[in-house]
């Protein structure tokens, strides 16, 4: 599994011939080191509708002919809108073509601004996407909840991607303890210093991490457009 983080919350995930954008906010992303119009993918995944996460969904589906996996409301929105849509809930799982998709718990809000209002689109979700024999768990938008715990507990994760810029989502210390409990081998922060109010230093965290954590977790800290390989 090659993981490249596209800044914000966006990673793409390539194993085994297969490509998948998670979370494709690039246009209006001032970390985003790639342009919509140069993704090539199998599919869309989607953790909720805000705009900073939907982003580029409609125009990377188009071009590439592929679905947009999301919560009901948001995939309906999505086929609405004339693309492909696979529609999942929170709980669910779907084996697709050379990757697996599973969606969990999320505590946050979900809606898209459309024609100048919020409009309501599902419940956010978390994502465990399994591909070439990795598993990797995407939190979304996030607060630290207990369940955390029944995700570790359930699933053998290798590496998870989590919120860290506070204010909107988890901070670095309930992220800590959020890695803690999934009981991954290794943390991607994400979610932090596209905007001055995210801003975080990943080098805290992962002091943090070390002192909360009784087994070793790596914190792996990517720069837009860097990669990692498990």
């Amino acid at each position: 599994m090659k993981i490249t983080y596209y800044g914000h919350s966006c990673l793409l995930v390539e194993a085994e011939g297969k490509r998948v954008i998670i979370d494709p906010f690039l246009s209006g992303n001032p970390k985003a080191t790639i342009a919509p119009e140069e993704v090539k993918v199998d599919a869309v995944l989607l953790t909720h509708a805000h705009a900073d996460h939907f982003g580029d969904t409609l125009a990377i589906a188009r071009a590439n002919d592929c679905p947009v996996v999301a919560v009901y409301e948001l995939a309906d929105y999505c086929k609405n809108q004339g693309v492909k849509a696979h529609h999942m809930n929170t709980g669910g799982s779907h084996q697709f073509d050379g990757f697996k998709v599973k969606f969990t718990l999320a505590f946050h809000s979900s809606s898209l601004d459309i024609d100048g209002k919020p409009v309501y689109l599902g419940q956010p979700a978390g994502i465990l996407l399994s591909m070439g024999g990795k598993t990797l768990y995407h939190a979304g938008d996030t607060a630290l909840f207990g369940d955390m715990r029944i995700i570790g507990e359930l699933n053998h994760i290798d590496i998870a991607a989590l919120p860290i810029g506070d204010g909107l989502t988890m901070g670095p210390e309930d992220a800590a303890i959020a890695a803690t409990w999934i009981r991954t081998k290794q943390v991607i922060p994400i979610h932090y210093n596209t905007f001055p109010a995210l801003e975080q230093d990943p080098n805290q965290f992962r002091q943090l991490l070390s002192q909360k954590s009784q087994e070793e977790i790596e914190t792996v800290t990517l720069e837009p457009g860097a990669s990692t390989t498990l």
